[in-house]
């Protein structure tokens, strides 16, 4: 036989063991594909030049993020790969093959693999590219005409990228067989992936795991000011760090000292399962870490999509608190105003207040937007009058309160106690709020509210105006009632909100993306631990068959398998849920605001994703358990 035919028959026998990895990356192919290709299409051009350069640069981004996660995934899996394949060179050695020709049957077969996972990612990325952008921009909310239109650069650029991150670790494989000695390349079929070790070693990788895991998460949450980022990116290898001494020191930990007591071992056949995990846990705990690391991206991309689409919408509202807001260089003008727009409007709400902006000599610290000051009973009234809520208290002399526009998200994370020194008296900041009392305006200008004495003070240091704010029941007419305001002799400035502004529409396709990457991280996740654990079936057939030669029952050896798979998923889903609340709660400092319900959310749907992957991977097991079962009676 042939070496071509022997990789061939290799490749197809082993087929349904890999299926899970082709199909991981064949969706993985297709998520690049179809990023690249969006880019390219030209239906982006649609949403402007603005929405749609922010857009390509967020799909360029992701698409090397992918590039990334794909060069750790098929680095993983080969390396898998690689370790079976060893497991069957005892064969080949006796067979009379060389290490270069052990080697090229190897990378023959890998290359099958691969070229099965591009070809399938292509032809499903060609055929889904229209779906592919009509559910992107679906939910995003945006609206364009969407043709189908595959670019051929866009393909190119998926294959190169595939072809050479899946080329290196071919290579790599190949080399490795090369050079290593029989003895070697025999042995590794009783390998582990880790070695024994004592319960003291234990103990201590299971305290430095907490330590990590701790202290990255600390740094998760930590109030700072521009370091933040620096917090984050130490909070992620730290945690990062901790996943794999937790999963190497703790957890075994935990079920060696189950496995030590004898009364809880010894009943409801636990002995059956306990020990099997204490055995996958030594050899396998690299796996679960990574499964448990990768969730963890998944969860925080989804929440930050979420987050994200939600920020905008709670943006939108904010710019749209009012549809008209009018300068004017005196007060008592509300009246002629609202007569005004009546002709071609009506007005649903109306509110009205003088500012001040401080003049720039007295104040000690410049900044790059101007400083304007508005009295405590002004912002009361608007409240009263727009029914937005109203929960300050009034600042004393000396103090104010942060009047704040809404970021998408901020890179300091400061709390409130900041210091503000105008003519030389320092004022305490002592609350902030983000209600939106004056509309657009306040996007323009720090704002301090301060008490009406204060005020009156400090009034004295500024150019005073007065703001005259309308909403109308249509926004959409706003432009019809433009020209009777300017009209108006006391009309020095007019500020009109479009409703359908799509400045910032760009933000809305950052939640379909995360979407997507969502559901590639926890597909490859789900991938890579039902790809371990069906590879483990086949080595446990032998401990099986010898269970079942002793007259074990079936239902029992069920049971066991039950338990012991149900605890796998568990594990990694249970240190994930734990951890996964700082990293939401840190994306909710950066956005300024709490995101319960998103970590809920994003929980639910990973569990509900993994309860699929624990039935298709106990349907499996079980079946490849009965094999060995049923063998015993050929």
């Amino acid at each position: 036989m042939s070496m071509l035919k022997l990789a061939i028959q290799n490749a197809r026998s082993g087929m349904r063991n890999y299926l899970s990895l082709i199909i991981s990356l064949a969706f993985t192919i297709l998520i690049l594909c179809n990023f690249i290709n969006l880019v390219d299409s030209g239906i982006l051009d649609q949403l402007g030049e603005s929405n749609a350069r922010n857009i390509e640069v967020i799909l360029q981004i992701l698409s090397f993020v992918i590039g990334c996660f794909m060069f750790f995934f098929i680095w993983y899996a080969t390396n898998v790969f690689l370790t079976k394949c060893k497991k069957e060179i005892g064969i080949y050695v006796f067979m009379g093959l060389s290490n270069q020709e052990i080697g090229k049957l190897y990378a023959t077969e890998i290359l099958f693999i691969g070229s099965a996972a591009l070809i399938n990612g292509l032809l499903f990325g060609i055929l889904t590219s229209q779906l592919f952008t009509m559910i992107l921009m679906r939910l995003s909310t945006i609206s364009v005409e969407i043709y189908f239109d595959v670019s051929v650069r866009s393909l190119l650029m998926t294959v190169l990228i595939f072809v050479f991150i899946y080329g290196i670790f071919v290579i790599k494989g190949y080399l490795d067989i090369v050079h290593s000695s029989v003895l070697e390349m025999i042995a590794a079929n009783r390998q582990n992936e880790a070695v024994k070790q004592n319960r003291w070693l234990l103990a201590g990788k299971a305290l430095s795991g907490v330590i990590l895991i701790s202290t990255g998460c600390y740094f998760a949450i930590k109030d700072a000011g521009m370091e933040v980022v620096g917090n984050l990116l130490l909070a992620v290898v730290l945690v990062v760090t901790g996943i794999y001494f937790i999963f190497g020191g703790l957890i075994p930990l935990l079920f060696q000292s189950l496995a030590h007591n004898k009364k809880f071992l010894y009943k409801k056949e636990r002995n059956l399962w306990i020990n099997s995990i204490i055995f996958r846990m030594k050899k396998n705990y690299r796996t679960y870490a990574i499964v448990c690391i990768l969730m963890l991206c998944a969860i925080t991309a989804l929440a930050f999509g979420i987050a994200m689409k939600n920020r905008y919408d709670n943006i939108v509202h904010f710019e749209n608190t009012y549809t008209y807001q009018i300068m004017s260089d005196q007060a008592g003008y509300h009246r002629e105003f609202h007569n005004l727009i009546e002709k071609q409007n009506e007005v649903s709400y109306q509110s009205e207040a003088e500012i001040t902006m401080l003049h720039e000599q007295y104040i000690s610290e410049k900044f790059t937007v101007p400083i304007a000051i508005i009295a405590y009973t002004d912002v009361k009234n608007i409240a009263q009058t727009t029914g937005l809520p109203f929960n300050i208290k009034e600042p004393k002399d000396g103090e104010y309160v942060e009047l704040n526009r809404l970021y998408l998200m901020s890179l300091t994370n400061e709390s409130i106690g900041s210091t503000q020194e105008i003519n030389g008296i320092s004022y305490t900041s002592v609350d902030q709020t983000t209600a939106p009392y004056l509309g657009y305006m306040q996007e323009d200008m720090d704002y301090m509210i301060v008490n009406d004495s204060t005020y009156q003070q400090l009034k004295l240091l500024g150019t005073s105006v007065y703001m005259y704010n309308y909403k109308i029941s249509d926004p959409s007419r706003f432009e019809r009632s433009e020209a009777d305001i300017r009209s108006s002799s006391h009309c020095l400035g007019l500020v009109k909100v479009d409703p359908e502004r799509a400045e910032i529409s760009w933000i809305k396709i950052l939640f379909s993306v995360s979407v997507f990457m969502f559901m590639v991280f926890i597909l490859a996740s789900g991938s890579i631990l039902f790809m371990k654990i069906y590879n483990d079936s086949f080595e446990e057939q032998a401990r099986y068959h010898i269970l079942s030669k002793l007259g074990i029952d079936d239902d029992v050896i069920k049971r066991s398998i039950t338990y012991e798979l149900l605890l796998t998923f568990v594990m990694p889903l249970l240190a994930m849920s734990c951890i996964s609340y700082f990293s939401i709660k840190a994306i909710g400092e950066l956005m300024q605001t709490t995101l319960p319900f998103v970590n809920v959310i994003s929980l639910a749907v990973i569990y509900v994703c993994f309860f699929l992957f624990y039935l298709l991977s106990r349907f499996l097991y079980i079946g490849n358990v009965k094999k060995a079962v049923n063998s015993m009676y050929d």
